[in-house]
């Protein structure tokens, strides 16, 4: 593939649009918020700021010969999840490592910048046209890390009693309730994941074809009103509404609410980027698991759909709902019937690869292959993602226990 001047100028400004909203999204932050680490699933605002750099370090300018140096140790610290690359700090224990500290990683984040910058405007012809496809992945992987940030982030504040606020000027996420309405759609033979042209992680390809019966998907996701009724219904001390493994962790956990859910005298309040606020009813409910999504939907009469029902209803370009980009960073009550935006939601499609899925060549094939087990398919996109980063055909994951996502759910039907 060539690429002319123009084309050079517009992968310069993306690699700079969506660098630059990763250290706006950790601004906020301190050093030492930036450092801490709240569980083992999360990891530090200092570590998304590394290993975005070091995935274009290892991956896109490393092989061309054209890395910045780098801090001592990089190569281990700030590896995921690539075997094939080598030896990586154990993921649990990220929030101990305090060398390099913050100001050597926004160093060397900024030498990066300047180096992929470089890389773009001057690259050979024929080593740019190599490199191109990685800087997209390497992209579009900030861009689920921007996501990330603002998890952890929200996990680590959780965990305090004051529960600070990552920001006090977020817009504001009140709106009026809307009933729930249903979305019929007739069945039949229909095609779900993305196609040959543009980017698509290799979790969405290749495009096949799925036969659906006759189903109905709600039009609004379930909100926290919807939730606190389930709760005040025994949702929660109710066996017969869950898996086995869901009332397992029931138990063992003590769920009685959702998760950075507080009962107060004043009633129910959630922990939230703008800090502790009064649960919204008509707000989406979200960080909740599988589980309870599962067992809510048994409760509501409903059920969740499947990934391939949810995509033959999604419109491809159907992205007018609450995105990063409308800085209220929490889920909003549903304005225009989008599926899209303010909470990921849960289906009850597992993890599994496609037919005829084919993890790419080298390190960048474990990107999302081998983590398809024991998890589910989530679609639509959050309040934290970048509205460009979704698509119709996005399968996010994860395992069906945890909570500390931006994880909802809209219901299902079966019709005659």
């Amino acid at each position: 593939m060539a690429f002319d001047s123009d084309d050079r100028q517009n992968w310069r400004a993306a690699v700079a649009q969506v660098r630059a909203r990763t250290l706006a999204l950790a601004a906020p932050l301190s050093p030492e918020d930036m450092q801490a680490q709240s569980m083992a699933d999360a990891s530090p605002a200092k570590w998304h700021l590394a290993h975005t750099t070091w995935f274009f370090d290892e991956f896109v300018l490393g092989p061309a010969g054209a890395s910045p140096p780098a801090p001592e140790g990089t190569r281990y610290l700030y590896n995921s999840y690539y075997e094939t690359v080598g030896e990586r700090h154990p993921r649990p224990d990220r929030g101990l490592v305090t060398r390099p500290g913050v100001a050597e990683i926004l160093d060397w984040r900024r030498a990066m910048d300047a180096a992929l910058d470089r890389f773009c405007e001057t690259a050979p012809a024929a080593a740019f046209a190599a490199a191109a496809p990685l800087i997209e992945l390497g992209l579009n992987h900030e861009e689920q890390h921007q996501e990330l940030i603002l998890m952890d982030i929200l996990s680590l504040f959780a965990r305090h009693p004051a529960a600070p606020a990552y920001r006090t000027d977020l817009a504001s996420a009140a709106g009026p309730d809307r009933e729930q309405g249903w979305i019929r759609h007739e069945g039949g033979l229909v095609e779900i994941g993305a196609g040959p042209q543009g980017f698509a992680f290799d979790n969405e390809r290749p495009r096949h074809k799925v036969w659906l019966e006759p189903f109905s998907l709600a039009d609004r996701l379930v909100s926290n009103g919807d939730w606190l009724a389930f709760m005040a219904d025994a949702g929660y001390a109710t066996p017969t509404l869950w898996l086995s493994d869901g009332w397992d962790s029931v138990k063992r956990e003590s769920w009685a609410a959702p998760f950075h859910w507080r009962e107060s005298s004043d009633g129910w309040r959630q922990v939230t980027l703008a800090g502790l606020e009064p649960v919204d009813p008509a707000a989406p409910v979200c960080h909740v698991s599988y589980y309870e999504a599962e067992a809510f939907a048994r409760w509501a009469g409903a059920r969740l759909p499947t990934e391939a029902e949810w995509e033959a209803i999604a419109h491809p370009a159907d992205f007018t709902g609450n995105f990063l980009e409308n800085d209220i960073l929490r889920p909003a009550p549903s304005r225009d019937g989008s599926l899209f935006g303010d909470v990921w939601q849960w289906t009850s499609s597992a993890y599994s690869p496609y037919p005829g899925f084919q993890p790419g060549a080298g390190a960048v094939g474990e990107y999302n292959g081998k983590f398809m087990s024991g998890k589910f398919v989530l679609r639509g996109g959050a309040c934290i993602t970048p509205r460009g980063h979704v698509r119709a055909s996005y399968r996010n994951f994860f395992e069906p226990q945890l909570r500390w996502m931006f994880a909802g759910l809209r219901l299902a039907r079966d019709c005659a």
